[in-house]
């Protein structure tokens, strides 16, 4: 079968049972309040004529919808007849919709004449003299002590299912701070663990940094110590050359002076000659005349 005919069929039979409920619900609004309440019956609920009337409704509702889906699904029908046949199947559901509607307010109308009637009769009873109507004032009497004693528990326990439920919402948010807690005092851990590790590496290189410091003094104090010894070799023998070379020019200066004070020899006047390049004999140490620098 086609998927669209399924579809359908599918759509026809939920109208049908939507239909037949809410012909029900009418037919209940309709003979809504024709029995007594004071009579051998049992009390009919006060909100029955509301419920019945929302359930009403929503059938309605349900069945306009089921038809609107009908009307689109029509067209798309694989054979022409039965797309004519469905389409005027959709336009008698429009009309049996406007029509249950009409019962709708026609059963509300009987509803409340019928009330209206069943109520001036229970007042006629209720005046009325002799022991039925004095028994039938007890029975209208033990049924609302029965009713407010009814009511009286349905609201406490009304209560306890509000404390009820306030407790358990109380009990879920305490559940939730506790669970946040948790993840808080987790990151904390995780943080402190993170931190911890970091602090552990950084006592690491502060010990690292601080043998490194001490290595460093000493690589300064030995180089200072060095840089001055040989500071002191150089001035040392900087100091060793200069008096060679005042010597020197001691030396020298006392050959000039002895060239000048030489007596005359061979000569006339008896004088010995002398060389001008001649160099004087001086002892000095070959070791001093080597410049070190």
């Amino acid at each position: 079968m086609d998927p669209v005919t399924e579809e359908v069929e599918k759509v026809k039979k939920e109208f049908e049972d939507v239909r037949r409920q809410t012909l029900d619900h009418i037919h209940s609004i309709q003979e809504y309040g024709k029995q007594s309440v004071i009579g051998g019956g049992d009390v009919e609920k006060t909100d029955s004529l509301p419920r019945l009337n929302s359930l009403a409704q929503d059938g309605l509702k349900l069945m306009q919808s089921h038809q609107f889906n009908l009307d689109l699904l029509a067209p798309q029908l694989p054979f022409p007849d039965d797309v004519e046949n469905f389409q005027s199947l959709a336009e008698n559901w429009e009309n049996e919709i406007e029509s249950l509607r009409r019962s709708l307010r026609n059963a509300n109308f009987q509803a409340k004449e019928n009330v209206t009637k069943t109520t001036q009769k229970e007042r006629e009873l209720l005046l009325g003299g002799g022991k039925e109507s004095t028994a039938r004032r007890r029975d209208l009497q033990t049924k609302a002590g029965m009713t407010s004693a009814a009511e009286s528990i349905t609201e406490s326990l009304r209560r306890t299912r509000q404390l009820m439920a306030q407790e358990v919402e109380r009990s879920a948010t305490t559940l939730m701070t506790i669970d946040e807690s948790t993840g808080v005092l987790g990151k904390a851990e995780g943080e402190y663990k993170g931190h911890r590790s970091i602090l552990s590496q950084t006592r690491n290189y502060l010990s690292t940094l601080q043998r490194q410091g001490v290595l460093d003094r000493v690589i300064v104090v030995v180089g200072f110590l060095a840089f001055s010894l040989a500071v002191l070799y150089v001035i040392s023998k900087r100091l060793g050359v200069l008096m060679m070379q005042r010597k020197m020019l001691d030396v020298v200066k006392a050959g000039m002076a002895g060239r000048e004070l030489v007596q005359p020899f061979g000569g006339r006047d008896g004088a010995v000659p002398v060389q001008d390049n001649a160099i004087p004999d001086i002892n000095i140490p070959l070791e001093h005349m080597h410049d070190e620098l």
